[in-house]
């Protein structure tokens, strides 16, 4: 049997983690970290996640800062809001909740927010900086999946690593993560050829390709890591909504560890954003934003 990785369990230490941060810096005489969340509109999966995320807030002693705002808003009030927090030294992580109405630009206002309080790592001078491996935020869901990797893994220096799926949101950042774990890597997507045997010689697969069961056991050699991304609900055969991920659970018991779905690395993604937020507020009241030289950037020392 593939030992489980828990990511409800990684997530509550790392949040034990960035709470005794927070702690520290309270203590020390330093603002509380702040996270500004804006939501435009009544999407009701967004105001469910918005929720999550201030009650995670609370659990760590982070400031939660929140902007509800209606669906009719225009794109010009929405981006004046986000350079009125850029400016507000009270807040150091801000998170525009996507998706946004149509009549906005949603790659605008994203890259309206300042690097240094961008908590969720789109913004291209962050995307620039993980690619190069200079420094920058890290995006939290890519973030996550390195955590649960080294749960279980101690030396990541020349295994074959596949990533299935190139999004700029999961793959293209997990698998520059990986090359600076000293992996060698592989992405494919949607056209790539062979995919089923390309897996099988893999030590770690990340599927992150929203295809439920795409991957399956025959696909995964004896002792390989698979992390599973993937999330997709679908009608089970007795009437009721289930959710699947991108790897046939029960087939990949020969694995050495596996995530599960749920359960796996959604409960990473509001743990890293916190842990951001925190990194992302020493550093802009230490003067060193995360846009800044390598030098400078955020500690992630406590995500290891």
């Amino acid at each position: 049997m593939a030992e489980l990785i828990d990511g409800k369990a990684v997530a509550n230490s790392l949040d034990e983690k960035t709470k005794a941060q927070v702690d520290e810096m309270v203590a020390a005489g330093m603002q509380r970290p702040g996270l500004a969340v804006i939501l435009v509109g009544d999407d009701g999966a967004s105001q469910v996640y918005v929720r999550r995320k201030i009650k995670a807030c609370q659990k760590v002693g982070v400031t939660s800062i929140e902007r509800r705002l209606p669906a009719d808003t225009s794109q010009e009030d929405l981006l004046a809001i986000v350079h009125e927090m850029n400016a507000d030294p009270a807040i150091h992580g801000i998170l525009c909740q996507v998706p946004l109405p149509d009549h906005i630009d949603t790659r605008l206002v994203l890259r309206s927010i300042s690097p240094d309080k961008d908590v969720d790592g789109f913004h291209p001078v962050n995307v620039g900086r993980l690619s190069t491996g200079t420094g920058g935020i890290v995006p939290c869901t890519p973030l996550g999946v390195m955590i649960l990797l080294q749960s279980v893994i101690d030396d990541f220096k020349g295994k074959d690593a596949v990533v299935i799926g190139k999004s700029n949101i999961v793959g293209k950042p997990v698998a520059n993560l990986l090359l600076d774990a000293e992996c060698t890597v592989t992405v494919t997507h949607i056209y790539t050829a062979n995919l089923s045997e390309i897996c099988r010689k893999a030590d770690i697969i990340v599927a992150a390709a929203g295809a439920p069961q795409l991957v399956k056991g025959s696909w995964v050699k004896d002792g390989a890591v698979i992390i599973d991304v993937g999330i997709t609900r679908v009608m089970g055969d007795d009437g009721k909504e289930k959710l699947l991920g991108d790897v046939a659970f029960d087939e990949c018991q020969h694995a050495k560890a596996i995530t599960p779905v749920p359960g796996g690395v959604g409960p990473m993604t509001i743990a890293c954003l916190l842990a951001n937020t925190v990194q992302a507020a020493k550093a802009l009241q230490a003067g060193n934003g995360a846009a800044n030289d390598y030098a400078d950037a955020p500690d992630r020392s406590m995500f290891k």
